[in-house]
């Protein structure tokens, strides 16, 4: 017999890659994906792009609330003293092979970050708040010392006090970076910090329900944040203004992506239905940024495939189409594009992280079975091949 069992109609609440589908619930991130709104704890992304830090953007992410003047002091300092990477995970980054790409690095060194870390295994909230904390921290200085590595250069030391933003761009390029280019980047960070229940997100919130540890939970994110589909978009976009090569050529390059039912990067999304509003604000700098830096060819061919795909589809820009100028603009290697949503995204999963153990059930779901049933054993002799 090779039937499939009859009890196993599709359920009429099966959903392909559980669209739809409510996993948990969560005080930290609403979508509103028809009115296209962002919500950080019930503040819009927008107004804490304009008047927030990445830093007082975590706080909000960890603690449910925004912080008072002297609870954020004393936050900042804890800051400082995670600003030094551990000499053995140098050391293991010295040791990859130069093939290795920077998400495949980072994987393996968040991992071996919880081996030098005293608090590891301490599962009490105040300590898994500091590895937050560590890792917010260490994430960046791991992508930009193993980027300095690779091109046979030094780690550079981080300054105690800068914030996150500063500190990636110093250590990354060696020098005090432009103060507007900080601003911008600390956008980006704010505009990445969360995103409910993507996949990277999820991943973290299954492997910390099985109540392993924090780095063991970001350590899945970052592999499924490693997978093209979910964190390497913004690459591809800058791949594509590259192919497409100047604004003259933009149009004729979409209509020919749509005709040949073609993806065109750094469009569409599984949640909103409208424009991503992260993508209204990395617009404007993109423009800022290209302008001061008297080269706007890029951001020039990305007006040009926008207009024609909101001409020609109901497909809106997301986050990725406009990060990837603002990177360029910067300095940034496109390799690294993905790596920074990693140092954004890691205080979102990070709070969900600590969300999901706050109410701790195991997530298990079930697969909907499509397979033969009741098939009859047969001798390894007596099979025909």
């Amino acid at each position: 017999m090779n039937a499939t069992p009859t009890n196993m109609d599709t359920p009429p609440d099966f959903k392909a890659g559980l669209e739809d589908v409510i996993a948990c619930a969560s005080e930290i991130c609403f979508i509103d994906g028809k009115e296209g709104k962002l919500l950080y704890r019930g503040y819009d992304v927008a107004d804490l792009a304009a008047h927030s830090s990445f830093e007082e953007v975590a706080y909000l992410l960890w603690y449910g609330r925004l912080p008072g003047k002297i609870e954020f002091e004393v936050f900042l300092d804890g800051f400082t003293g995670s600003t030094e990477l551990p000499l053995e995970t140098v050391m293991i980054l010295r040791m990859f092979p130069k093939a290795a790409t920077p998400m495949e690095v980072l994987r393996t060194a968040v991992s071996s970050l919880g081996h030098w870390d005293p608090e590891s295994g301490n599962t009490r909230l105040d300590a898994c708040l500091r590895k937050a904390q560590r890792l917010t921290e260490r994430i960046p200085l791991l992508v930009t010392a193993h980027q300095r590595l690779r091109y046979g250069h030094e780690p550079i030391h981080p300054i105690p006090g800068k914030s996150i933003a500063y500190n990636f761009l110093y250590t990354l390029h060696g020098k005090v970076p432009d103060p507007e280019m900080v601003h911008v980047f600390d956008v980006a960070l704010v505009l990445h910090a969360d995103h409910e229940l993507n996949a990277s997100t999820f991943a973290a919130r299954v492997t910390a329900a099985t109540m392993s540890d924090m780095y063991s939970s970001v350590t899945s994110a970052i592999g499924a944040l490693k997978g093209p589909l979910h964190g390497g978009a913004n690459e591809q976009v800058m791949s594509m203004l590259h192919e497409i090569g100047e604004p003259a050529k933009a149009e004729a390059w979409v209509l020919d992506a749509l005709r040949n039912k073609k993806k065109v990067p750094g469009f569409g999304h599984r949640v909103y239905r409208t424009e991503d509003p992260r993508a209204t604000v990395l617009r404007r700098y993109a423009e800022e940024l290209s302008t001061r830096a008297g080269d706007t060819k890029w951001y020039e061919i990305s007006r040009v495939v926008e207009q024609t795909m909101r001409a020609n589809s109901k497909v809106y820009p997301n986050v990725d189409f406009y990060s990837a100028t603002c990177y360029t603009m910067m300095g940034i290697p496109e390799e690294l594009f993905t790596p920074i949503f990693a140092i954004s995204r890691v205080t979102g999963w990070t709070a969900h992280i600590l969300e999901q153990w706050g109410n701790n059930r195991i997530l298990r779901p079930r697969a909907y079975y499509t397979g033969p049933a009741s098939l009859n054993y047969i001798a390894v002799e007596d099979r025909v091949s």
